[in-house]
Order: C-alpha cells, then sequence, then structure tokens
C-alpha cells in the first residue's frame, strides 16, 4: 500500500503496518512495492 506523507510516498504493508521507506515520487513508490510483491512470491532454491 503506498501513501502520501508530507509531500513524500510511503510503503506500508497491509498486514502489519510496517513502513518499507520513502519516496520522493509515485513512480519509485510503485517500483518498491512490485520488488516487494515479487520477492514474496519467490521460493527459495533447495
Amino acid at each position: 500500500m503506498i501513501k502520501k506523507i508530507k509531500g513524500k510516498y510511503a510503503v506500508f504493508s497491509e498486514k502489519t503496518g510496517r513502513s518499507f521507506g520513502s519516496y520522493k515520487t509515485l513512480k519509485e513508490a510503485k517500483a518498491r512495492l512490485r520488488q516487494i510483491e515479487f520477492f514474496k512470491h519467490v521460493k527459495p532454491s533447495p
């Protein structure tokens, strides 16, 4: 989830509310959110 706080865009976890950083632009925040979603679904190799 992305929220605008004090002129910056912050990325938060929807379940825990944990912050994953704040970014100057919405484009940067969306890129970070895509990274988080990608790694949530990557299965570790044996």
